[in-house]
């Protein structure tokens, strides 16, 4: 079960309220294990869909009216939605290069292009750690490189983890208001094993499921066994 007890120092993003646990203190992470594994959901599942959303919205709407199979357009058609265009964007290997603490971004107006962000992270593991970047600088395949699994635990242990996991959450952030579209969430029908409130919810692809009541977080495994300890409980208080 994760809690918001803080067990050590807090996780180093700000947008993370918890403690690090015994464990992740261990693993010398700095930042907790759930915002790892969301900045893994992010890159590896739902930013590679949010993309391909994005690349079916360049253009926007149109105004005329269609005659004979054609349509005869009162305006010429209007150029791609600035939004769009902005975030799907090209990005120079050598653009936004910064210390990963300051604010310095390049000279892009506007949102900054999604490649734009994760280029800087890209080129600061592969200089510390001298590993080979993608082969391309594709949005999807720079998302992919930094999700994988040796590269995100790398990550996860680095003092500039939490400025990563803070940034990439205001990507996503920026990516949804322009596509509208979110990760679900959903009530689960069983009592918090910590508050016994039922609160709590899972969201699409995340590991955890959250008690909105007590701000406590588990596995659905954790959850299949407090079920389970429950049951067992009644049935012997029936005996």
């Amino acid at each position: 079960m994760t809690t918001t007890t803080h067990y050590g120092p807090p996780c180093s993003a700000t947008t993370c309220h918890r403690g690090l646990r015994p464990h992740e203190l261990t693993n010398h992470q700095t930042i907790c294990t759930p915002c790892t594994h969301a900045i893994g959901v992010w890159l590896r599942t739902e930013l590679p869909l949010q993309i391909t959303v994005l690349e079916g919205s360049r253009q926007r709407e149109t105004t005329g009216a269609s005659t004979g199979g054609r349509t005869a357009h009162g305006t010429a058609p209007l150029p791609g939605r600035d939004d769009v265009l902005n975030l799907l964007g090209p990005a120079a290997w050598s653009d936004g290069i910064r210390d990963p603490y300051d604010q310095a971004h390049t000279d892009q107006h506007g949102t900054t292009p999604i490649a734009g962000v994760l280029i800087p992270w890209v080129r600061l593991i592969a200089d510390e750690r001298r590993w080979n970047p993608p082969a391309t600088l594709a949005p999807q395949a720079l998302a992919a490189w930094l999700a994988h699994p040796p590269v995100l635990a790398y990550a996860s242990r680095r003092p500039w983890a939490g400025p990563l996991r803070d940034e990439l959450d205001e990507l996503m952030r920026t990516v949804r208001r322009v596509t509208f579209l979110r990760p679900r969430s959903r009530p689960v029908p069983q009592p918090c094993p910590r508050c016994e409130s039922l609160d709590l919810v899972e969201t699409d692809h995340q590991l955890y499921v959250d008690c909105r009541a007590c701000e406590a977080m588990f596995t659905r495994e954790e959850l299949a066994l407090a079920a389970r300890i429950t049951a067992a409980t009644l049935a012997a208080g029936t005996t």
